[in-house]
């Protein structure tokens, strides 16, 4: 079973950083693709990165790219998204979310478990 906890989120100045933290308690991680997804107030869920289960490939949304960087070490369970040269229109709550296929990773009807989210902040 997977169970996806995300922390690290919070409030920063435009400009500033942060990174996000995606821990699995379950002892199947490394066979999830994973992926970072947004939801701004009044919005859908959006699609952010992405990274495969061995960490040899990644997607980004054009928002994003050169920005984020998404990265994974299986050994901790964890998935990670550094948020660098943040802006105000990435405020949102972000999730992590976990999939066992192998293709469409920008898609949210892919993925098959969630987590809580945590909320980032930024202002301008």
């Amino acid at each position: 079973q997977v169970q996806l906890v995300e922390s690290g989120g919070g409030l920063v100045q435009a400009g500033g950083s942060l990174r996000l933290s995606c821990t699995d308690s379950g002892r199947t991680f490394s066979r999830y693709a994973m992926g970072w997804f947004r939801q701004a107030p009044g919005k859908e869920r959006d699609f952010v990165a992405a990274i495969t289960w061995s960490g040899g490939s990644t997607y980004y949304a054009d928002s994003v790219k050169g920005r984020f960087t998404i990265s994974r070490i299986n050994a901790k369970n964890t998935v990670y998204l550094l948020m660098n040269s943040l802006k105000p229109e990435d405020t949102a709550v972000y999730y992590c979310a976990a999939t066992q296929r192998s293709t469409l990773y920008k898609v949210i009807s892919q993925y098959d478990y969630w987590g809580q989210g945590t909320q980032v902040t930024v202002s301008s």
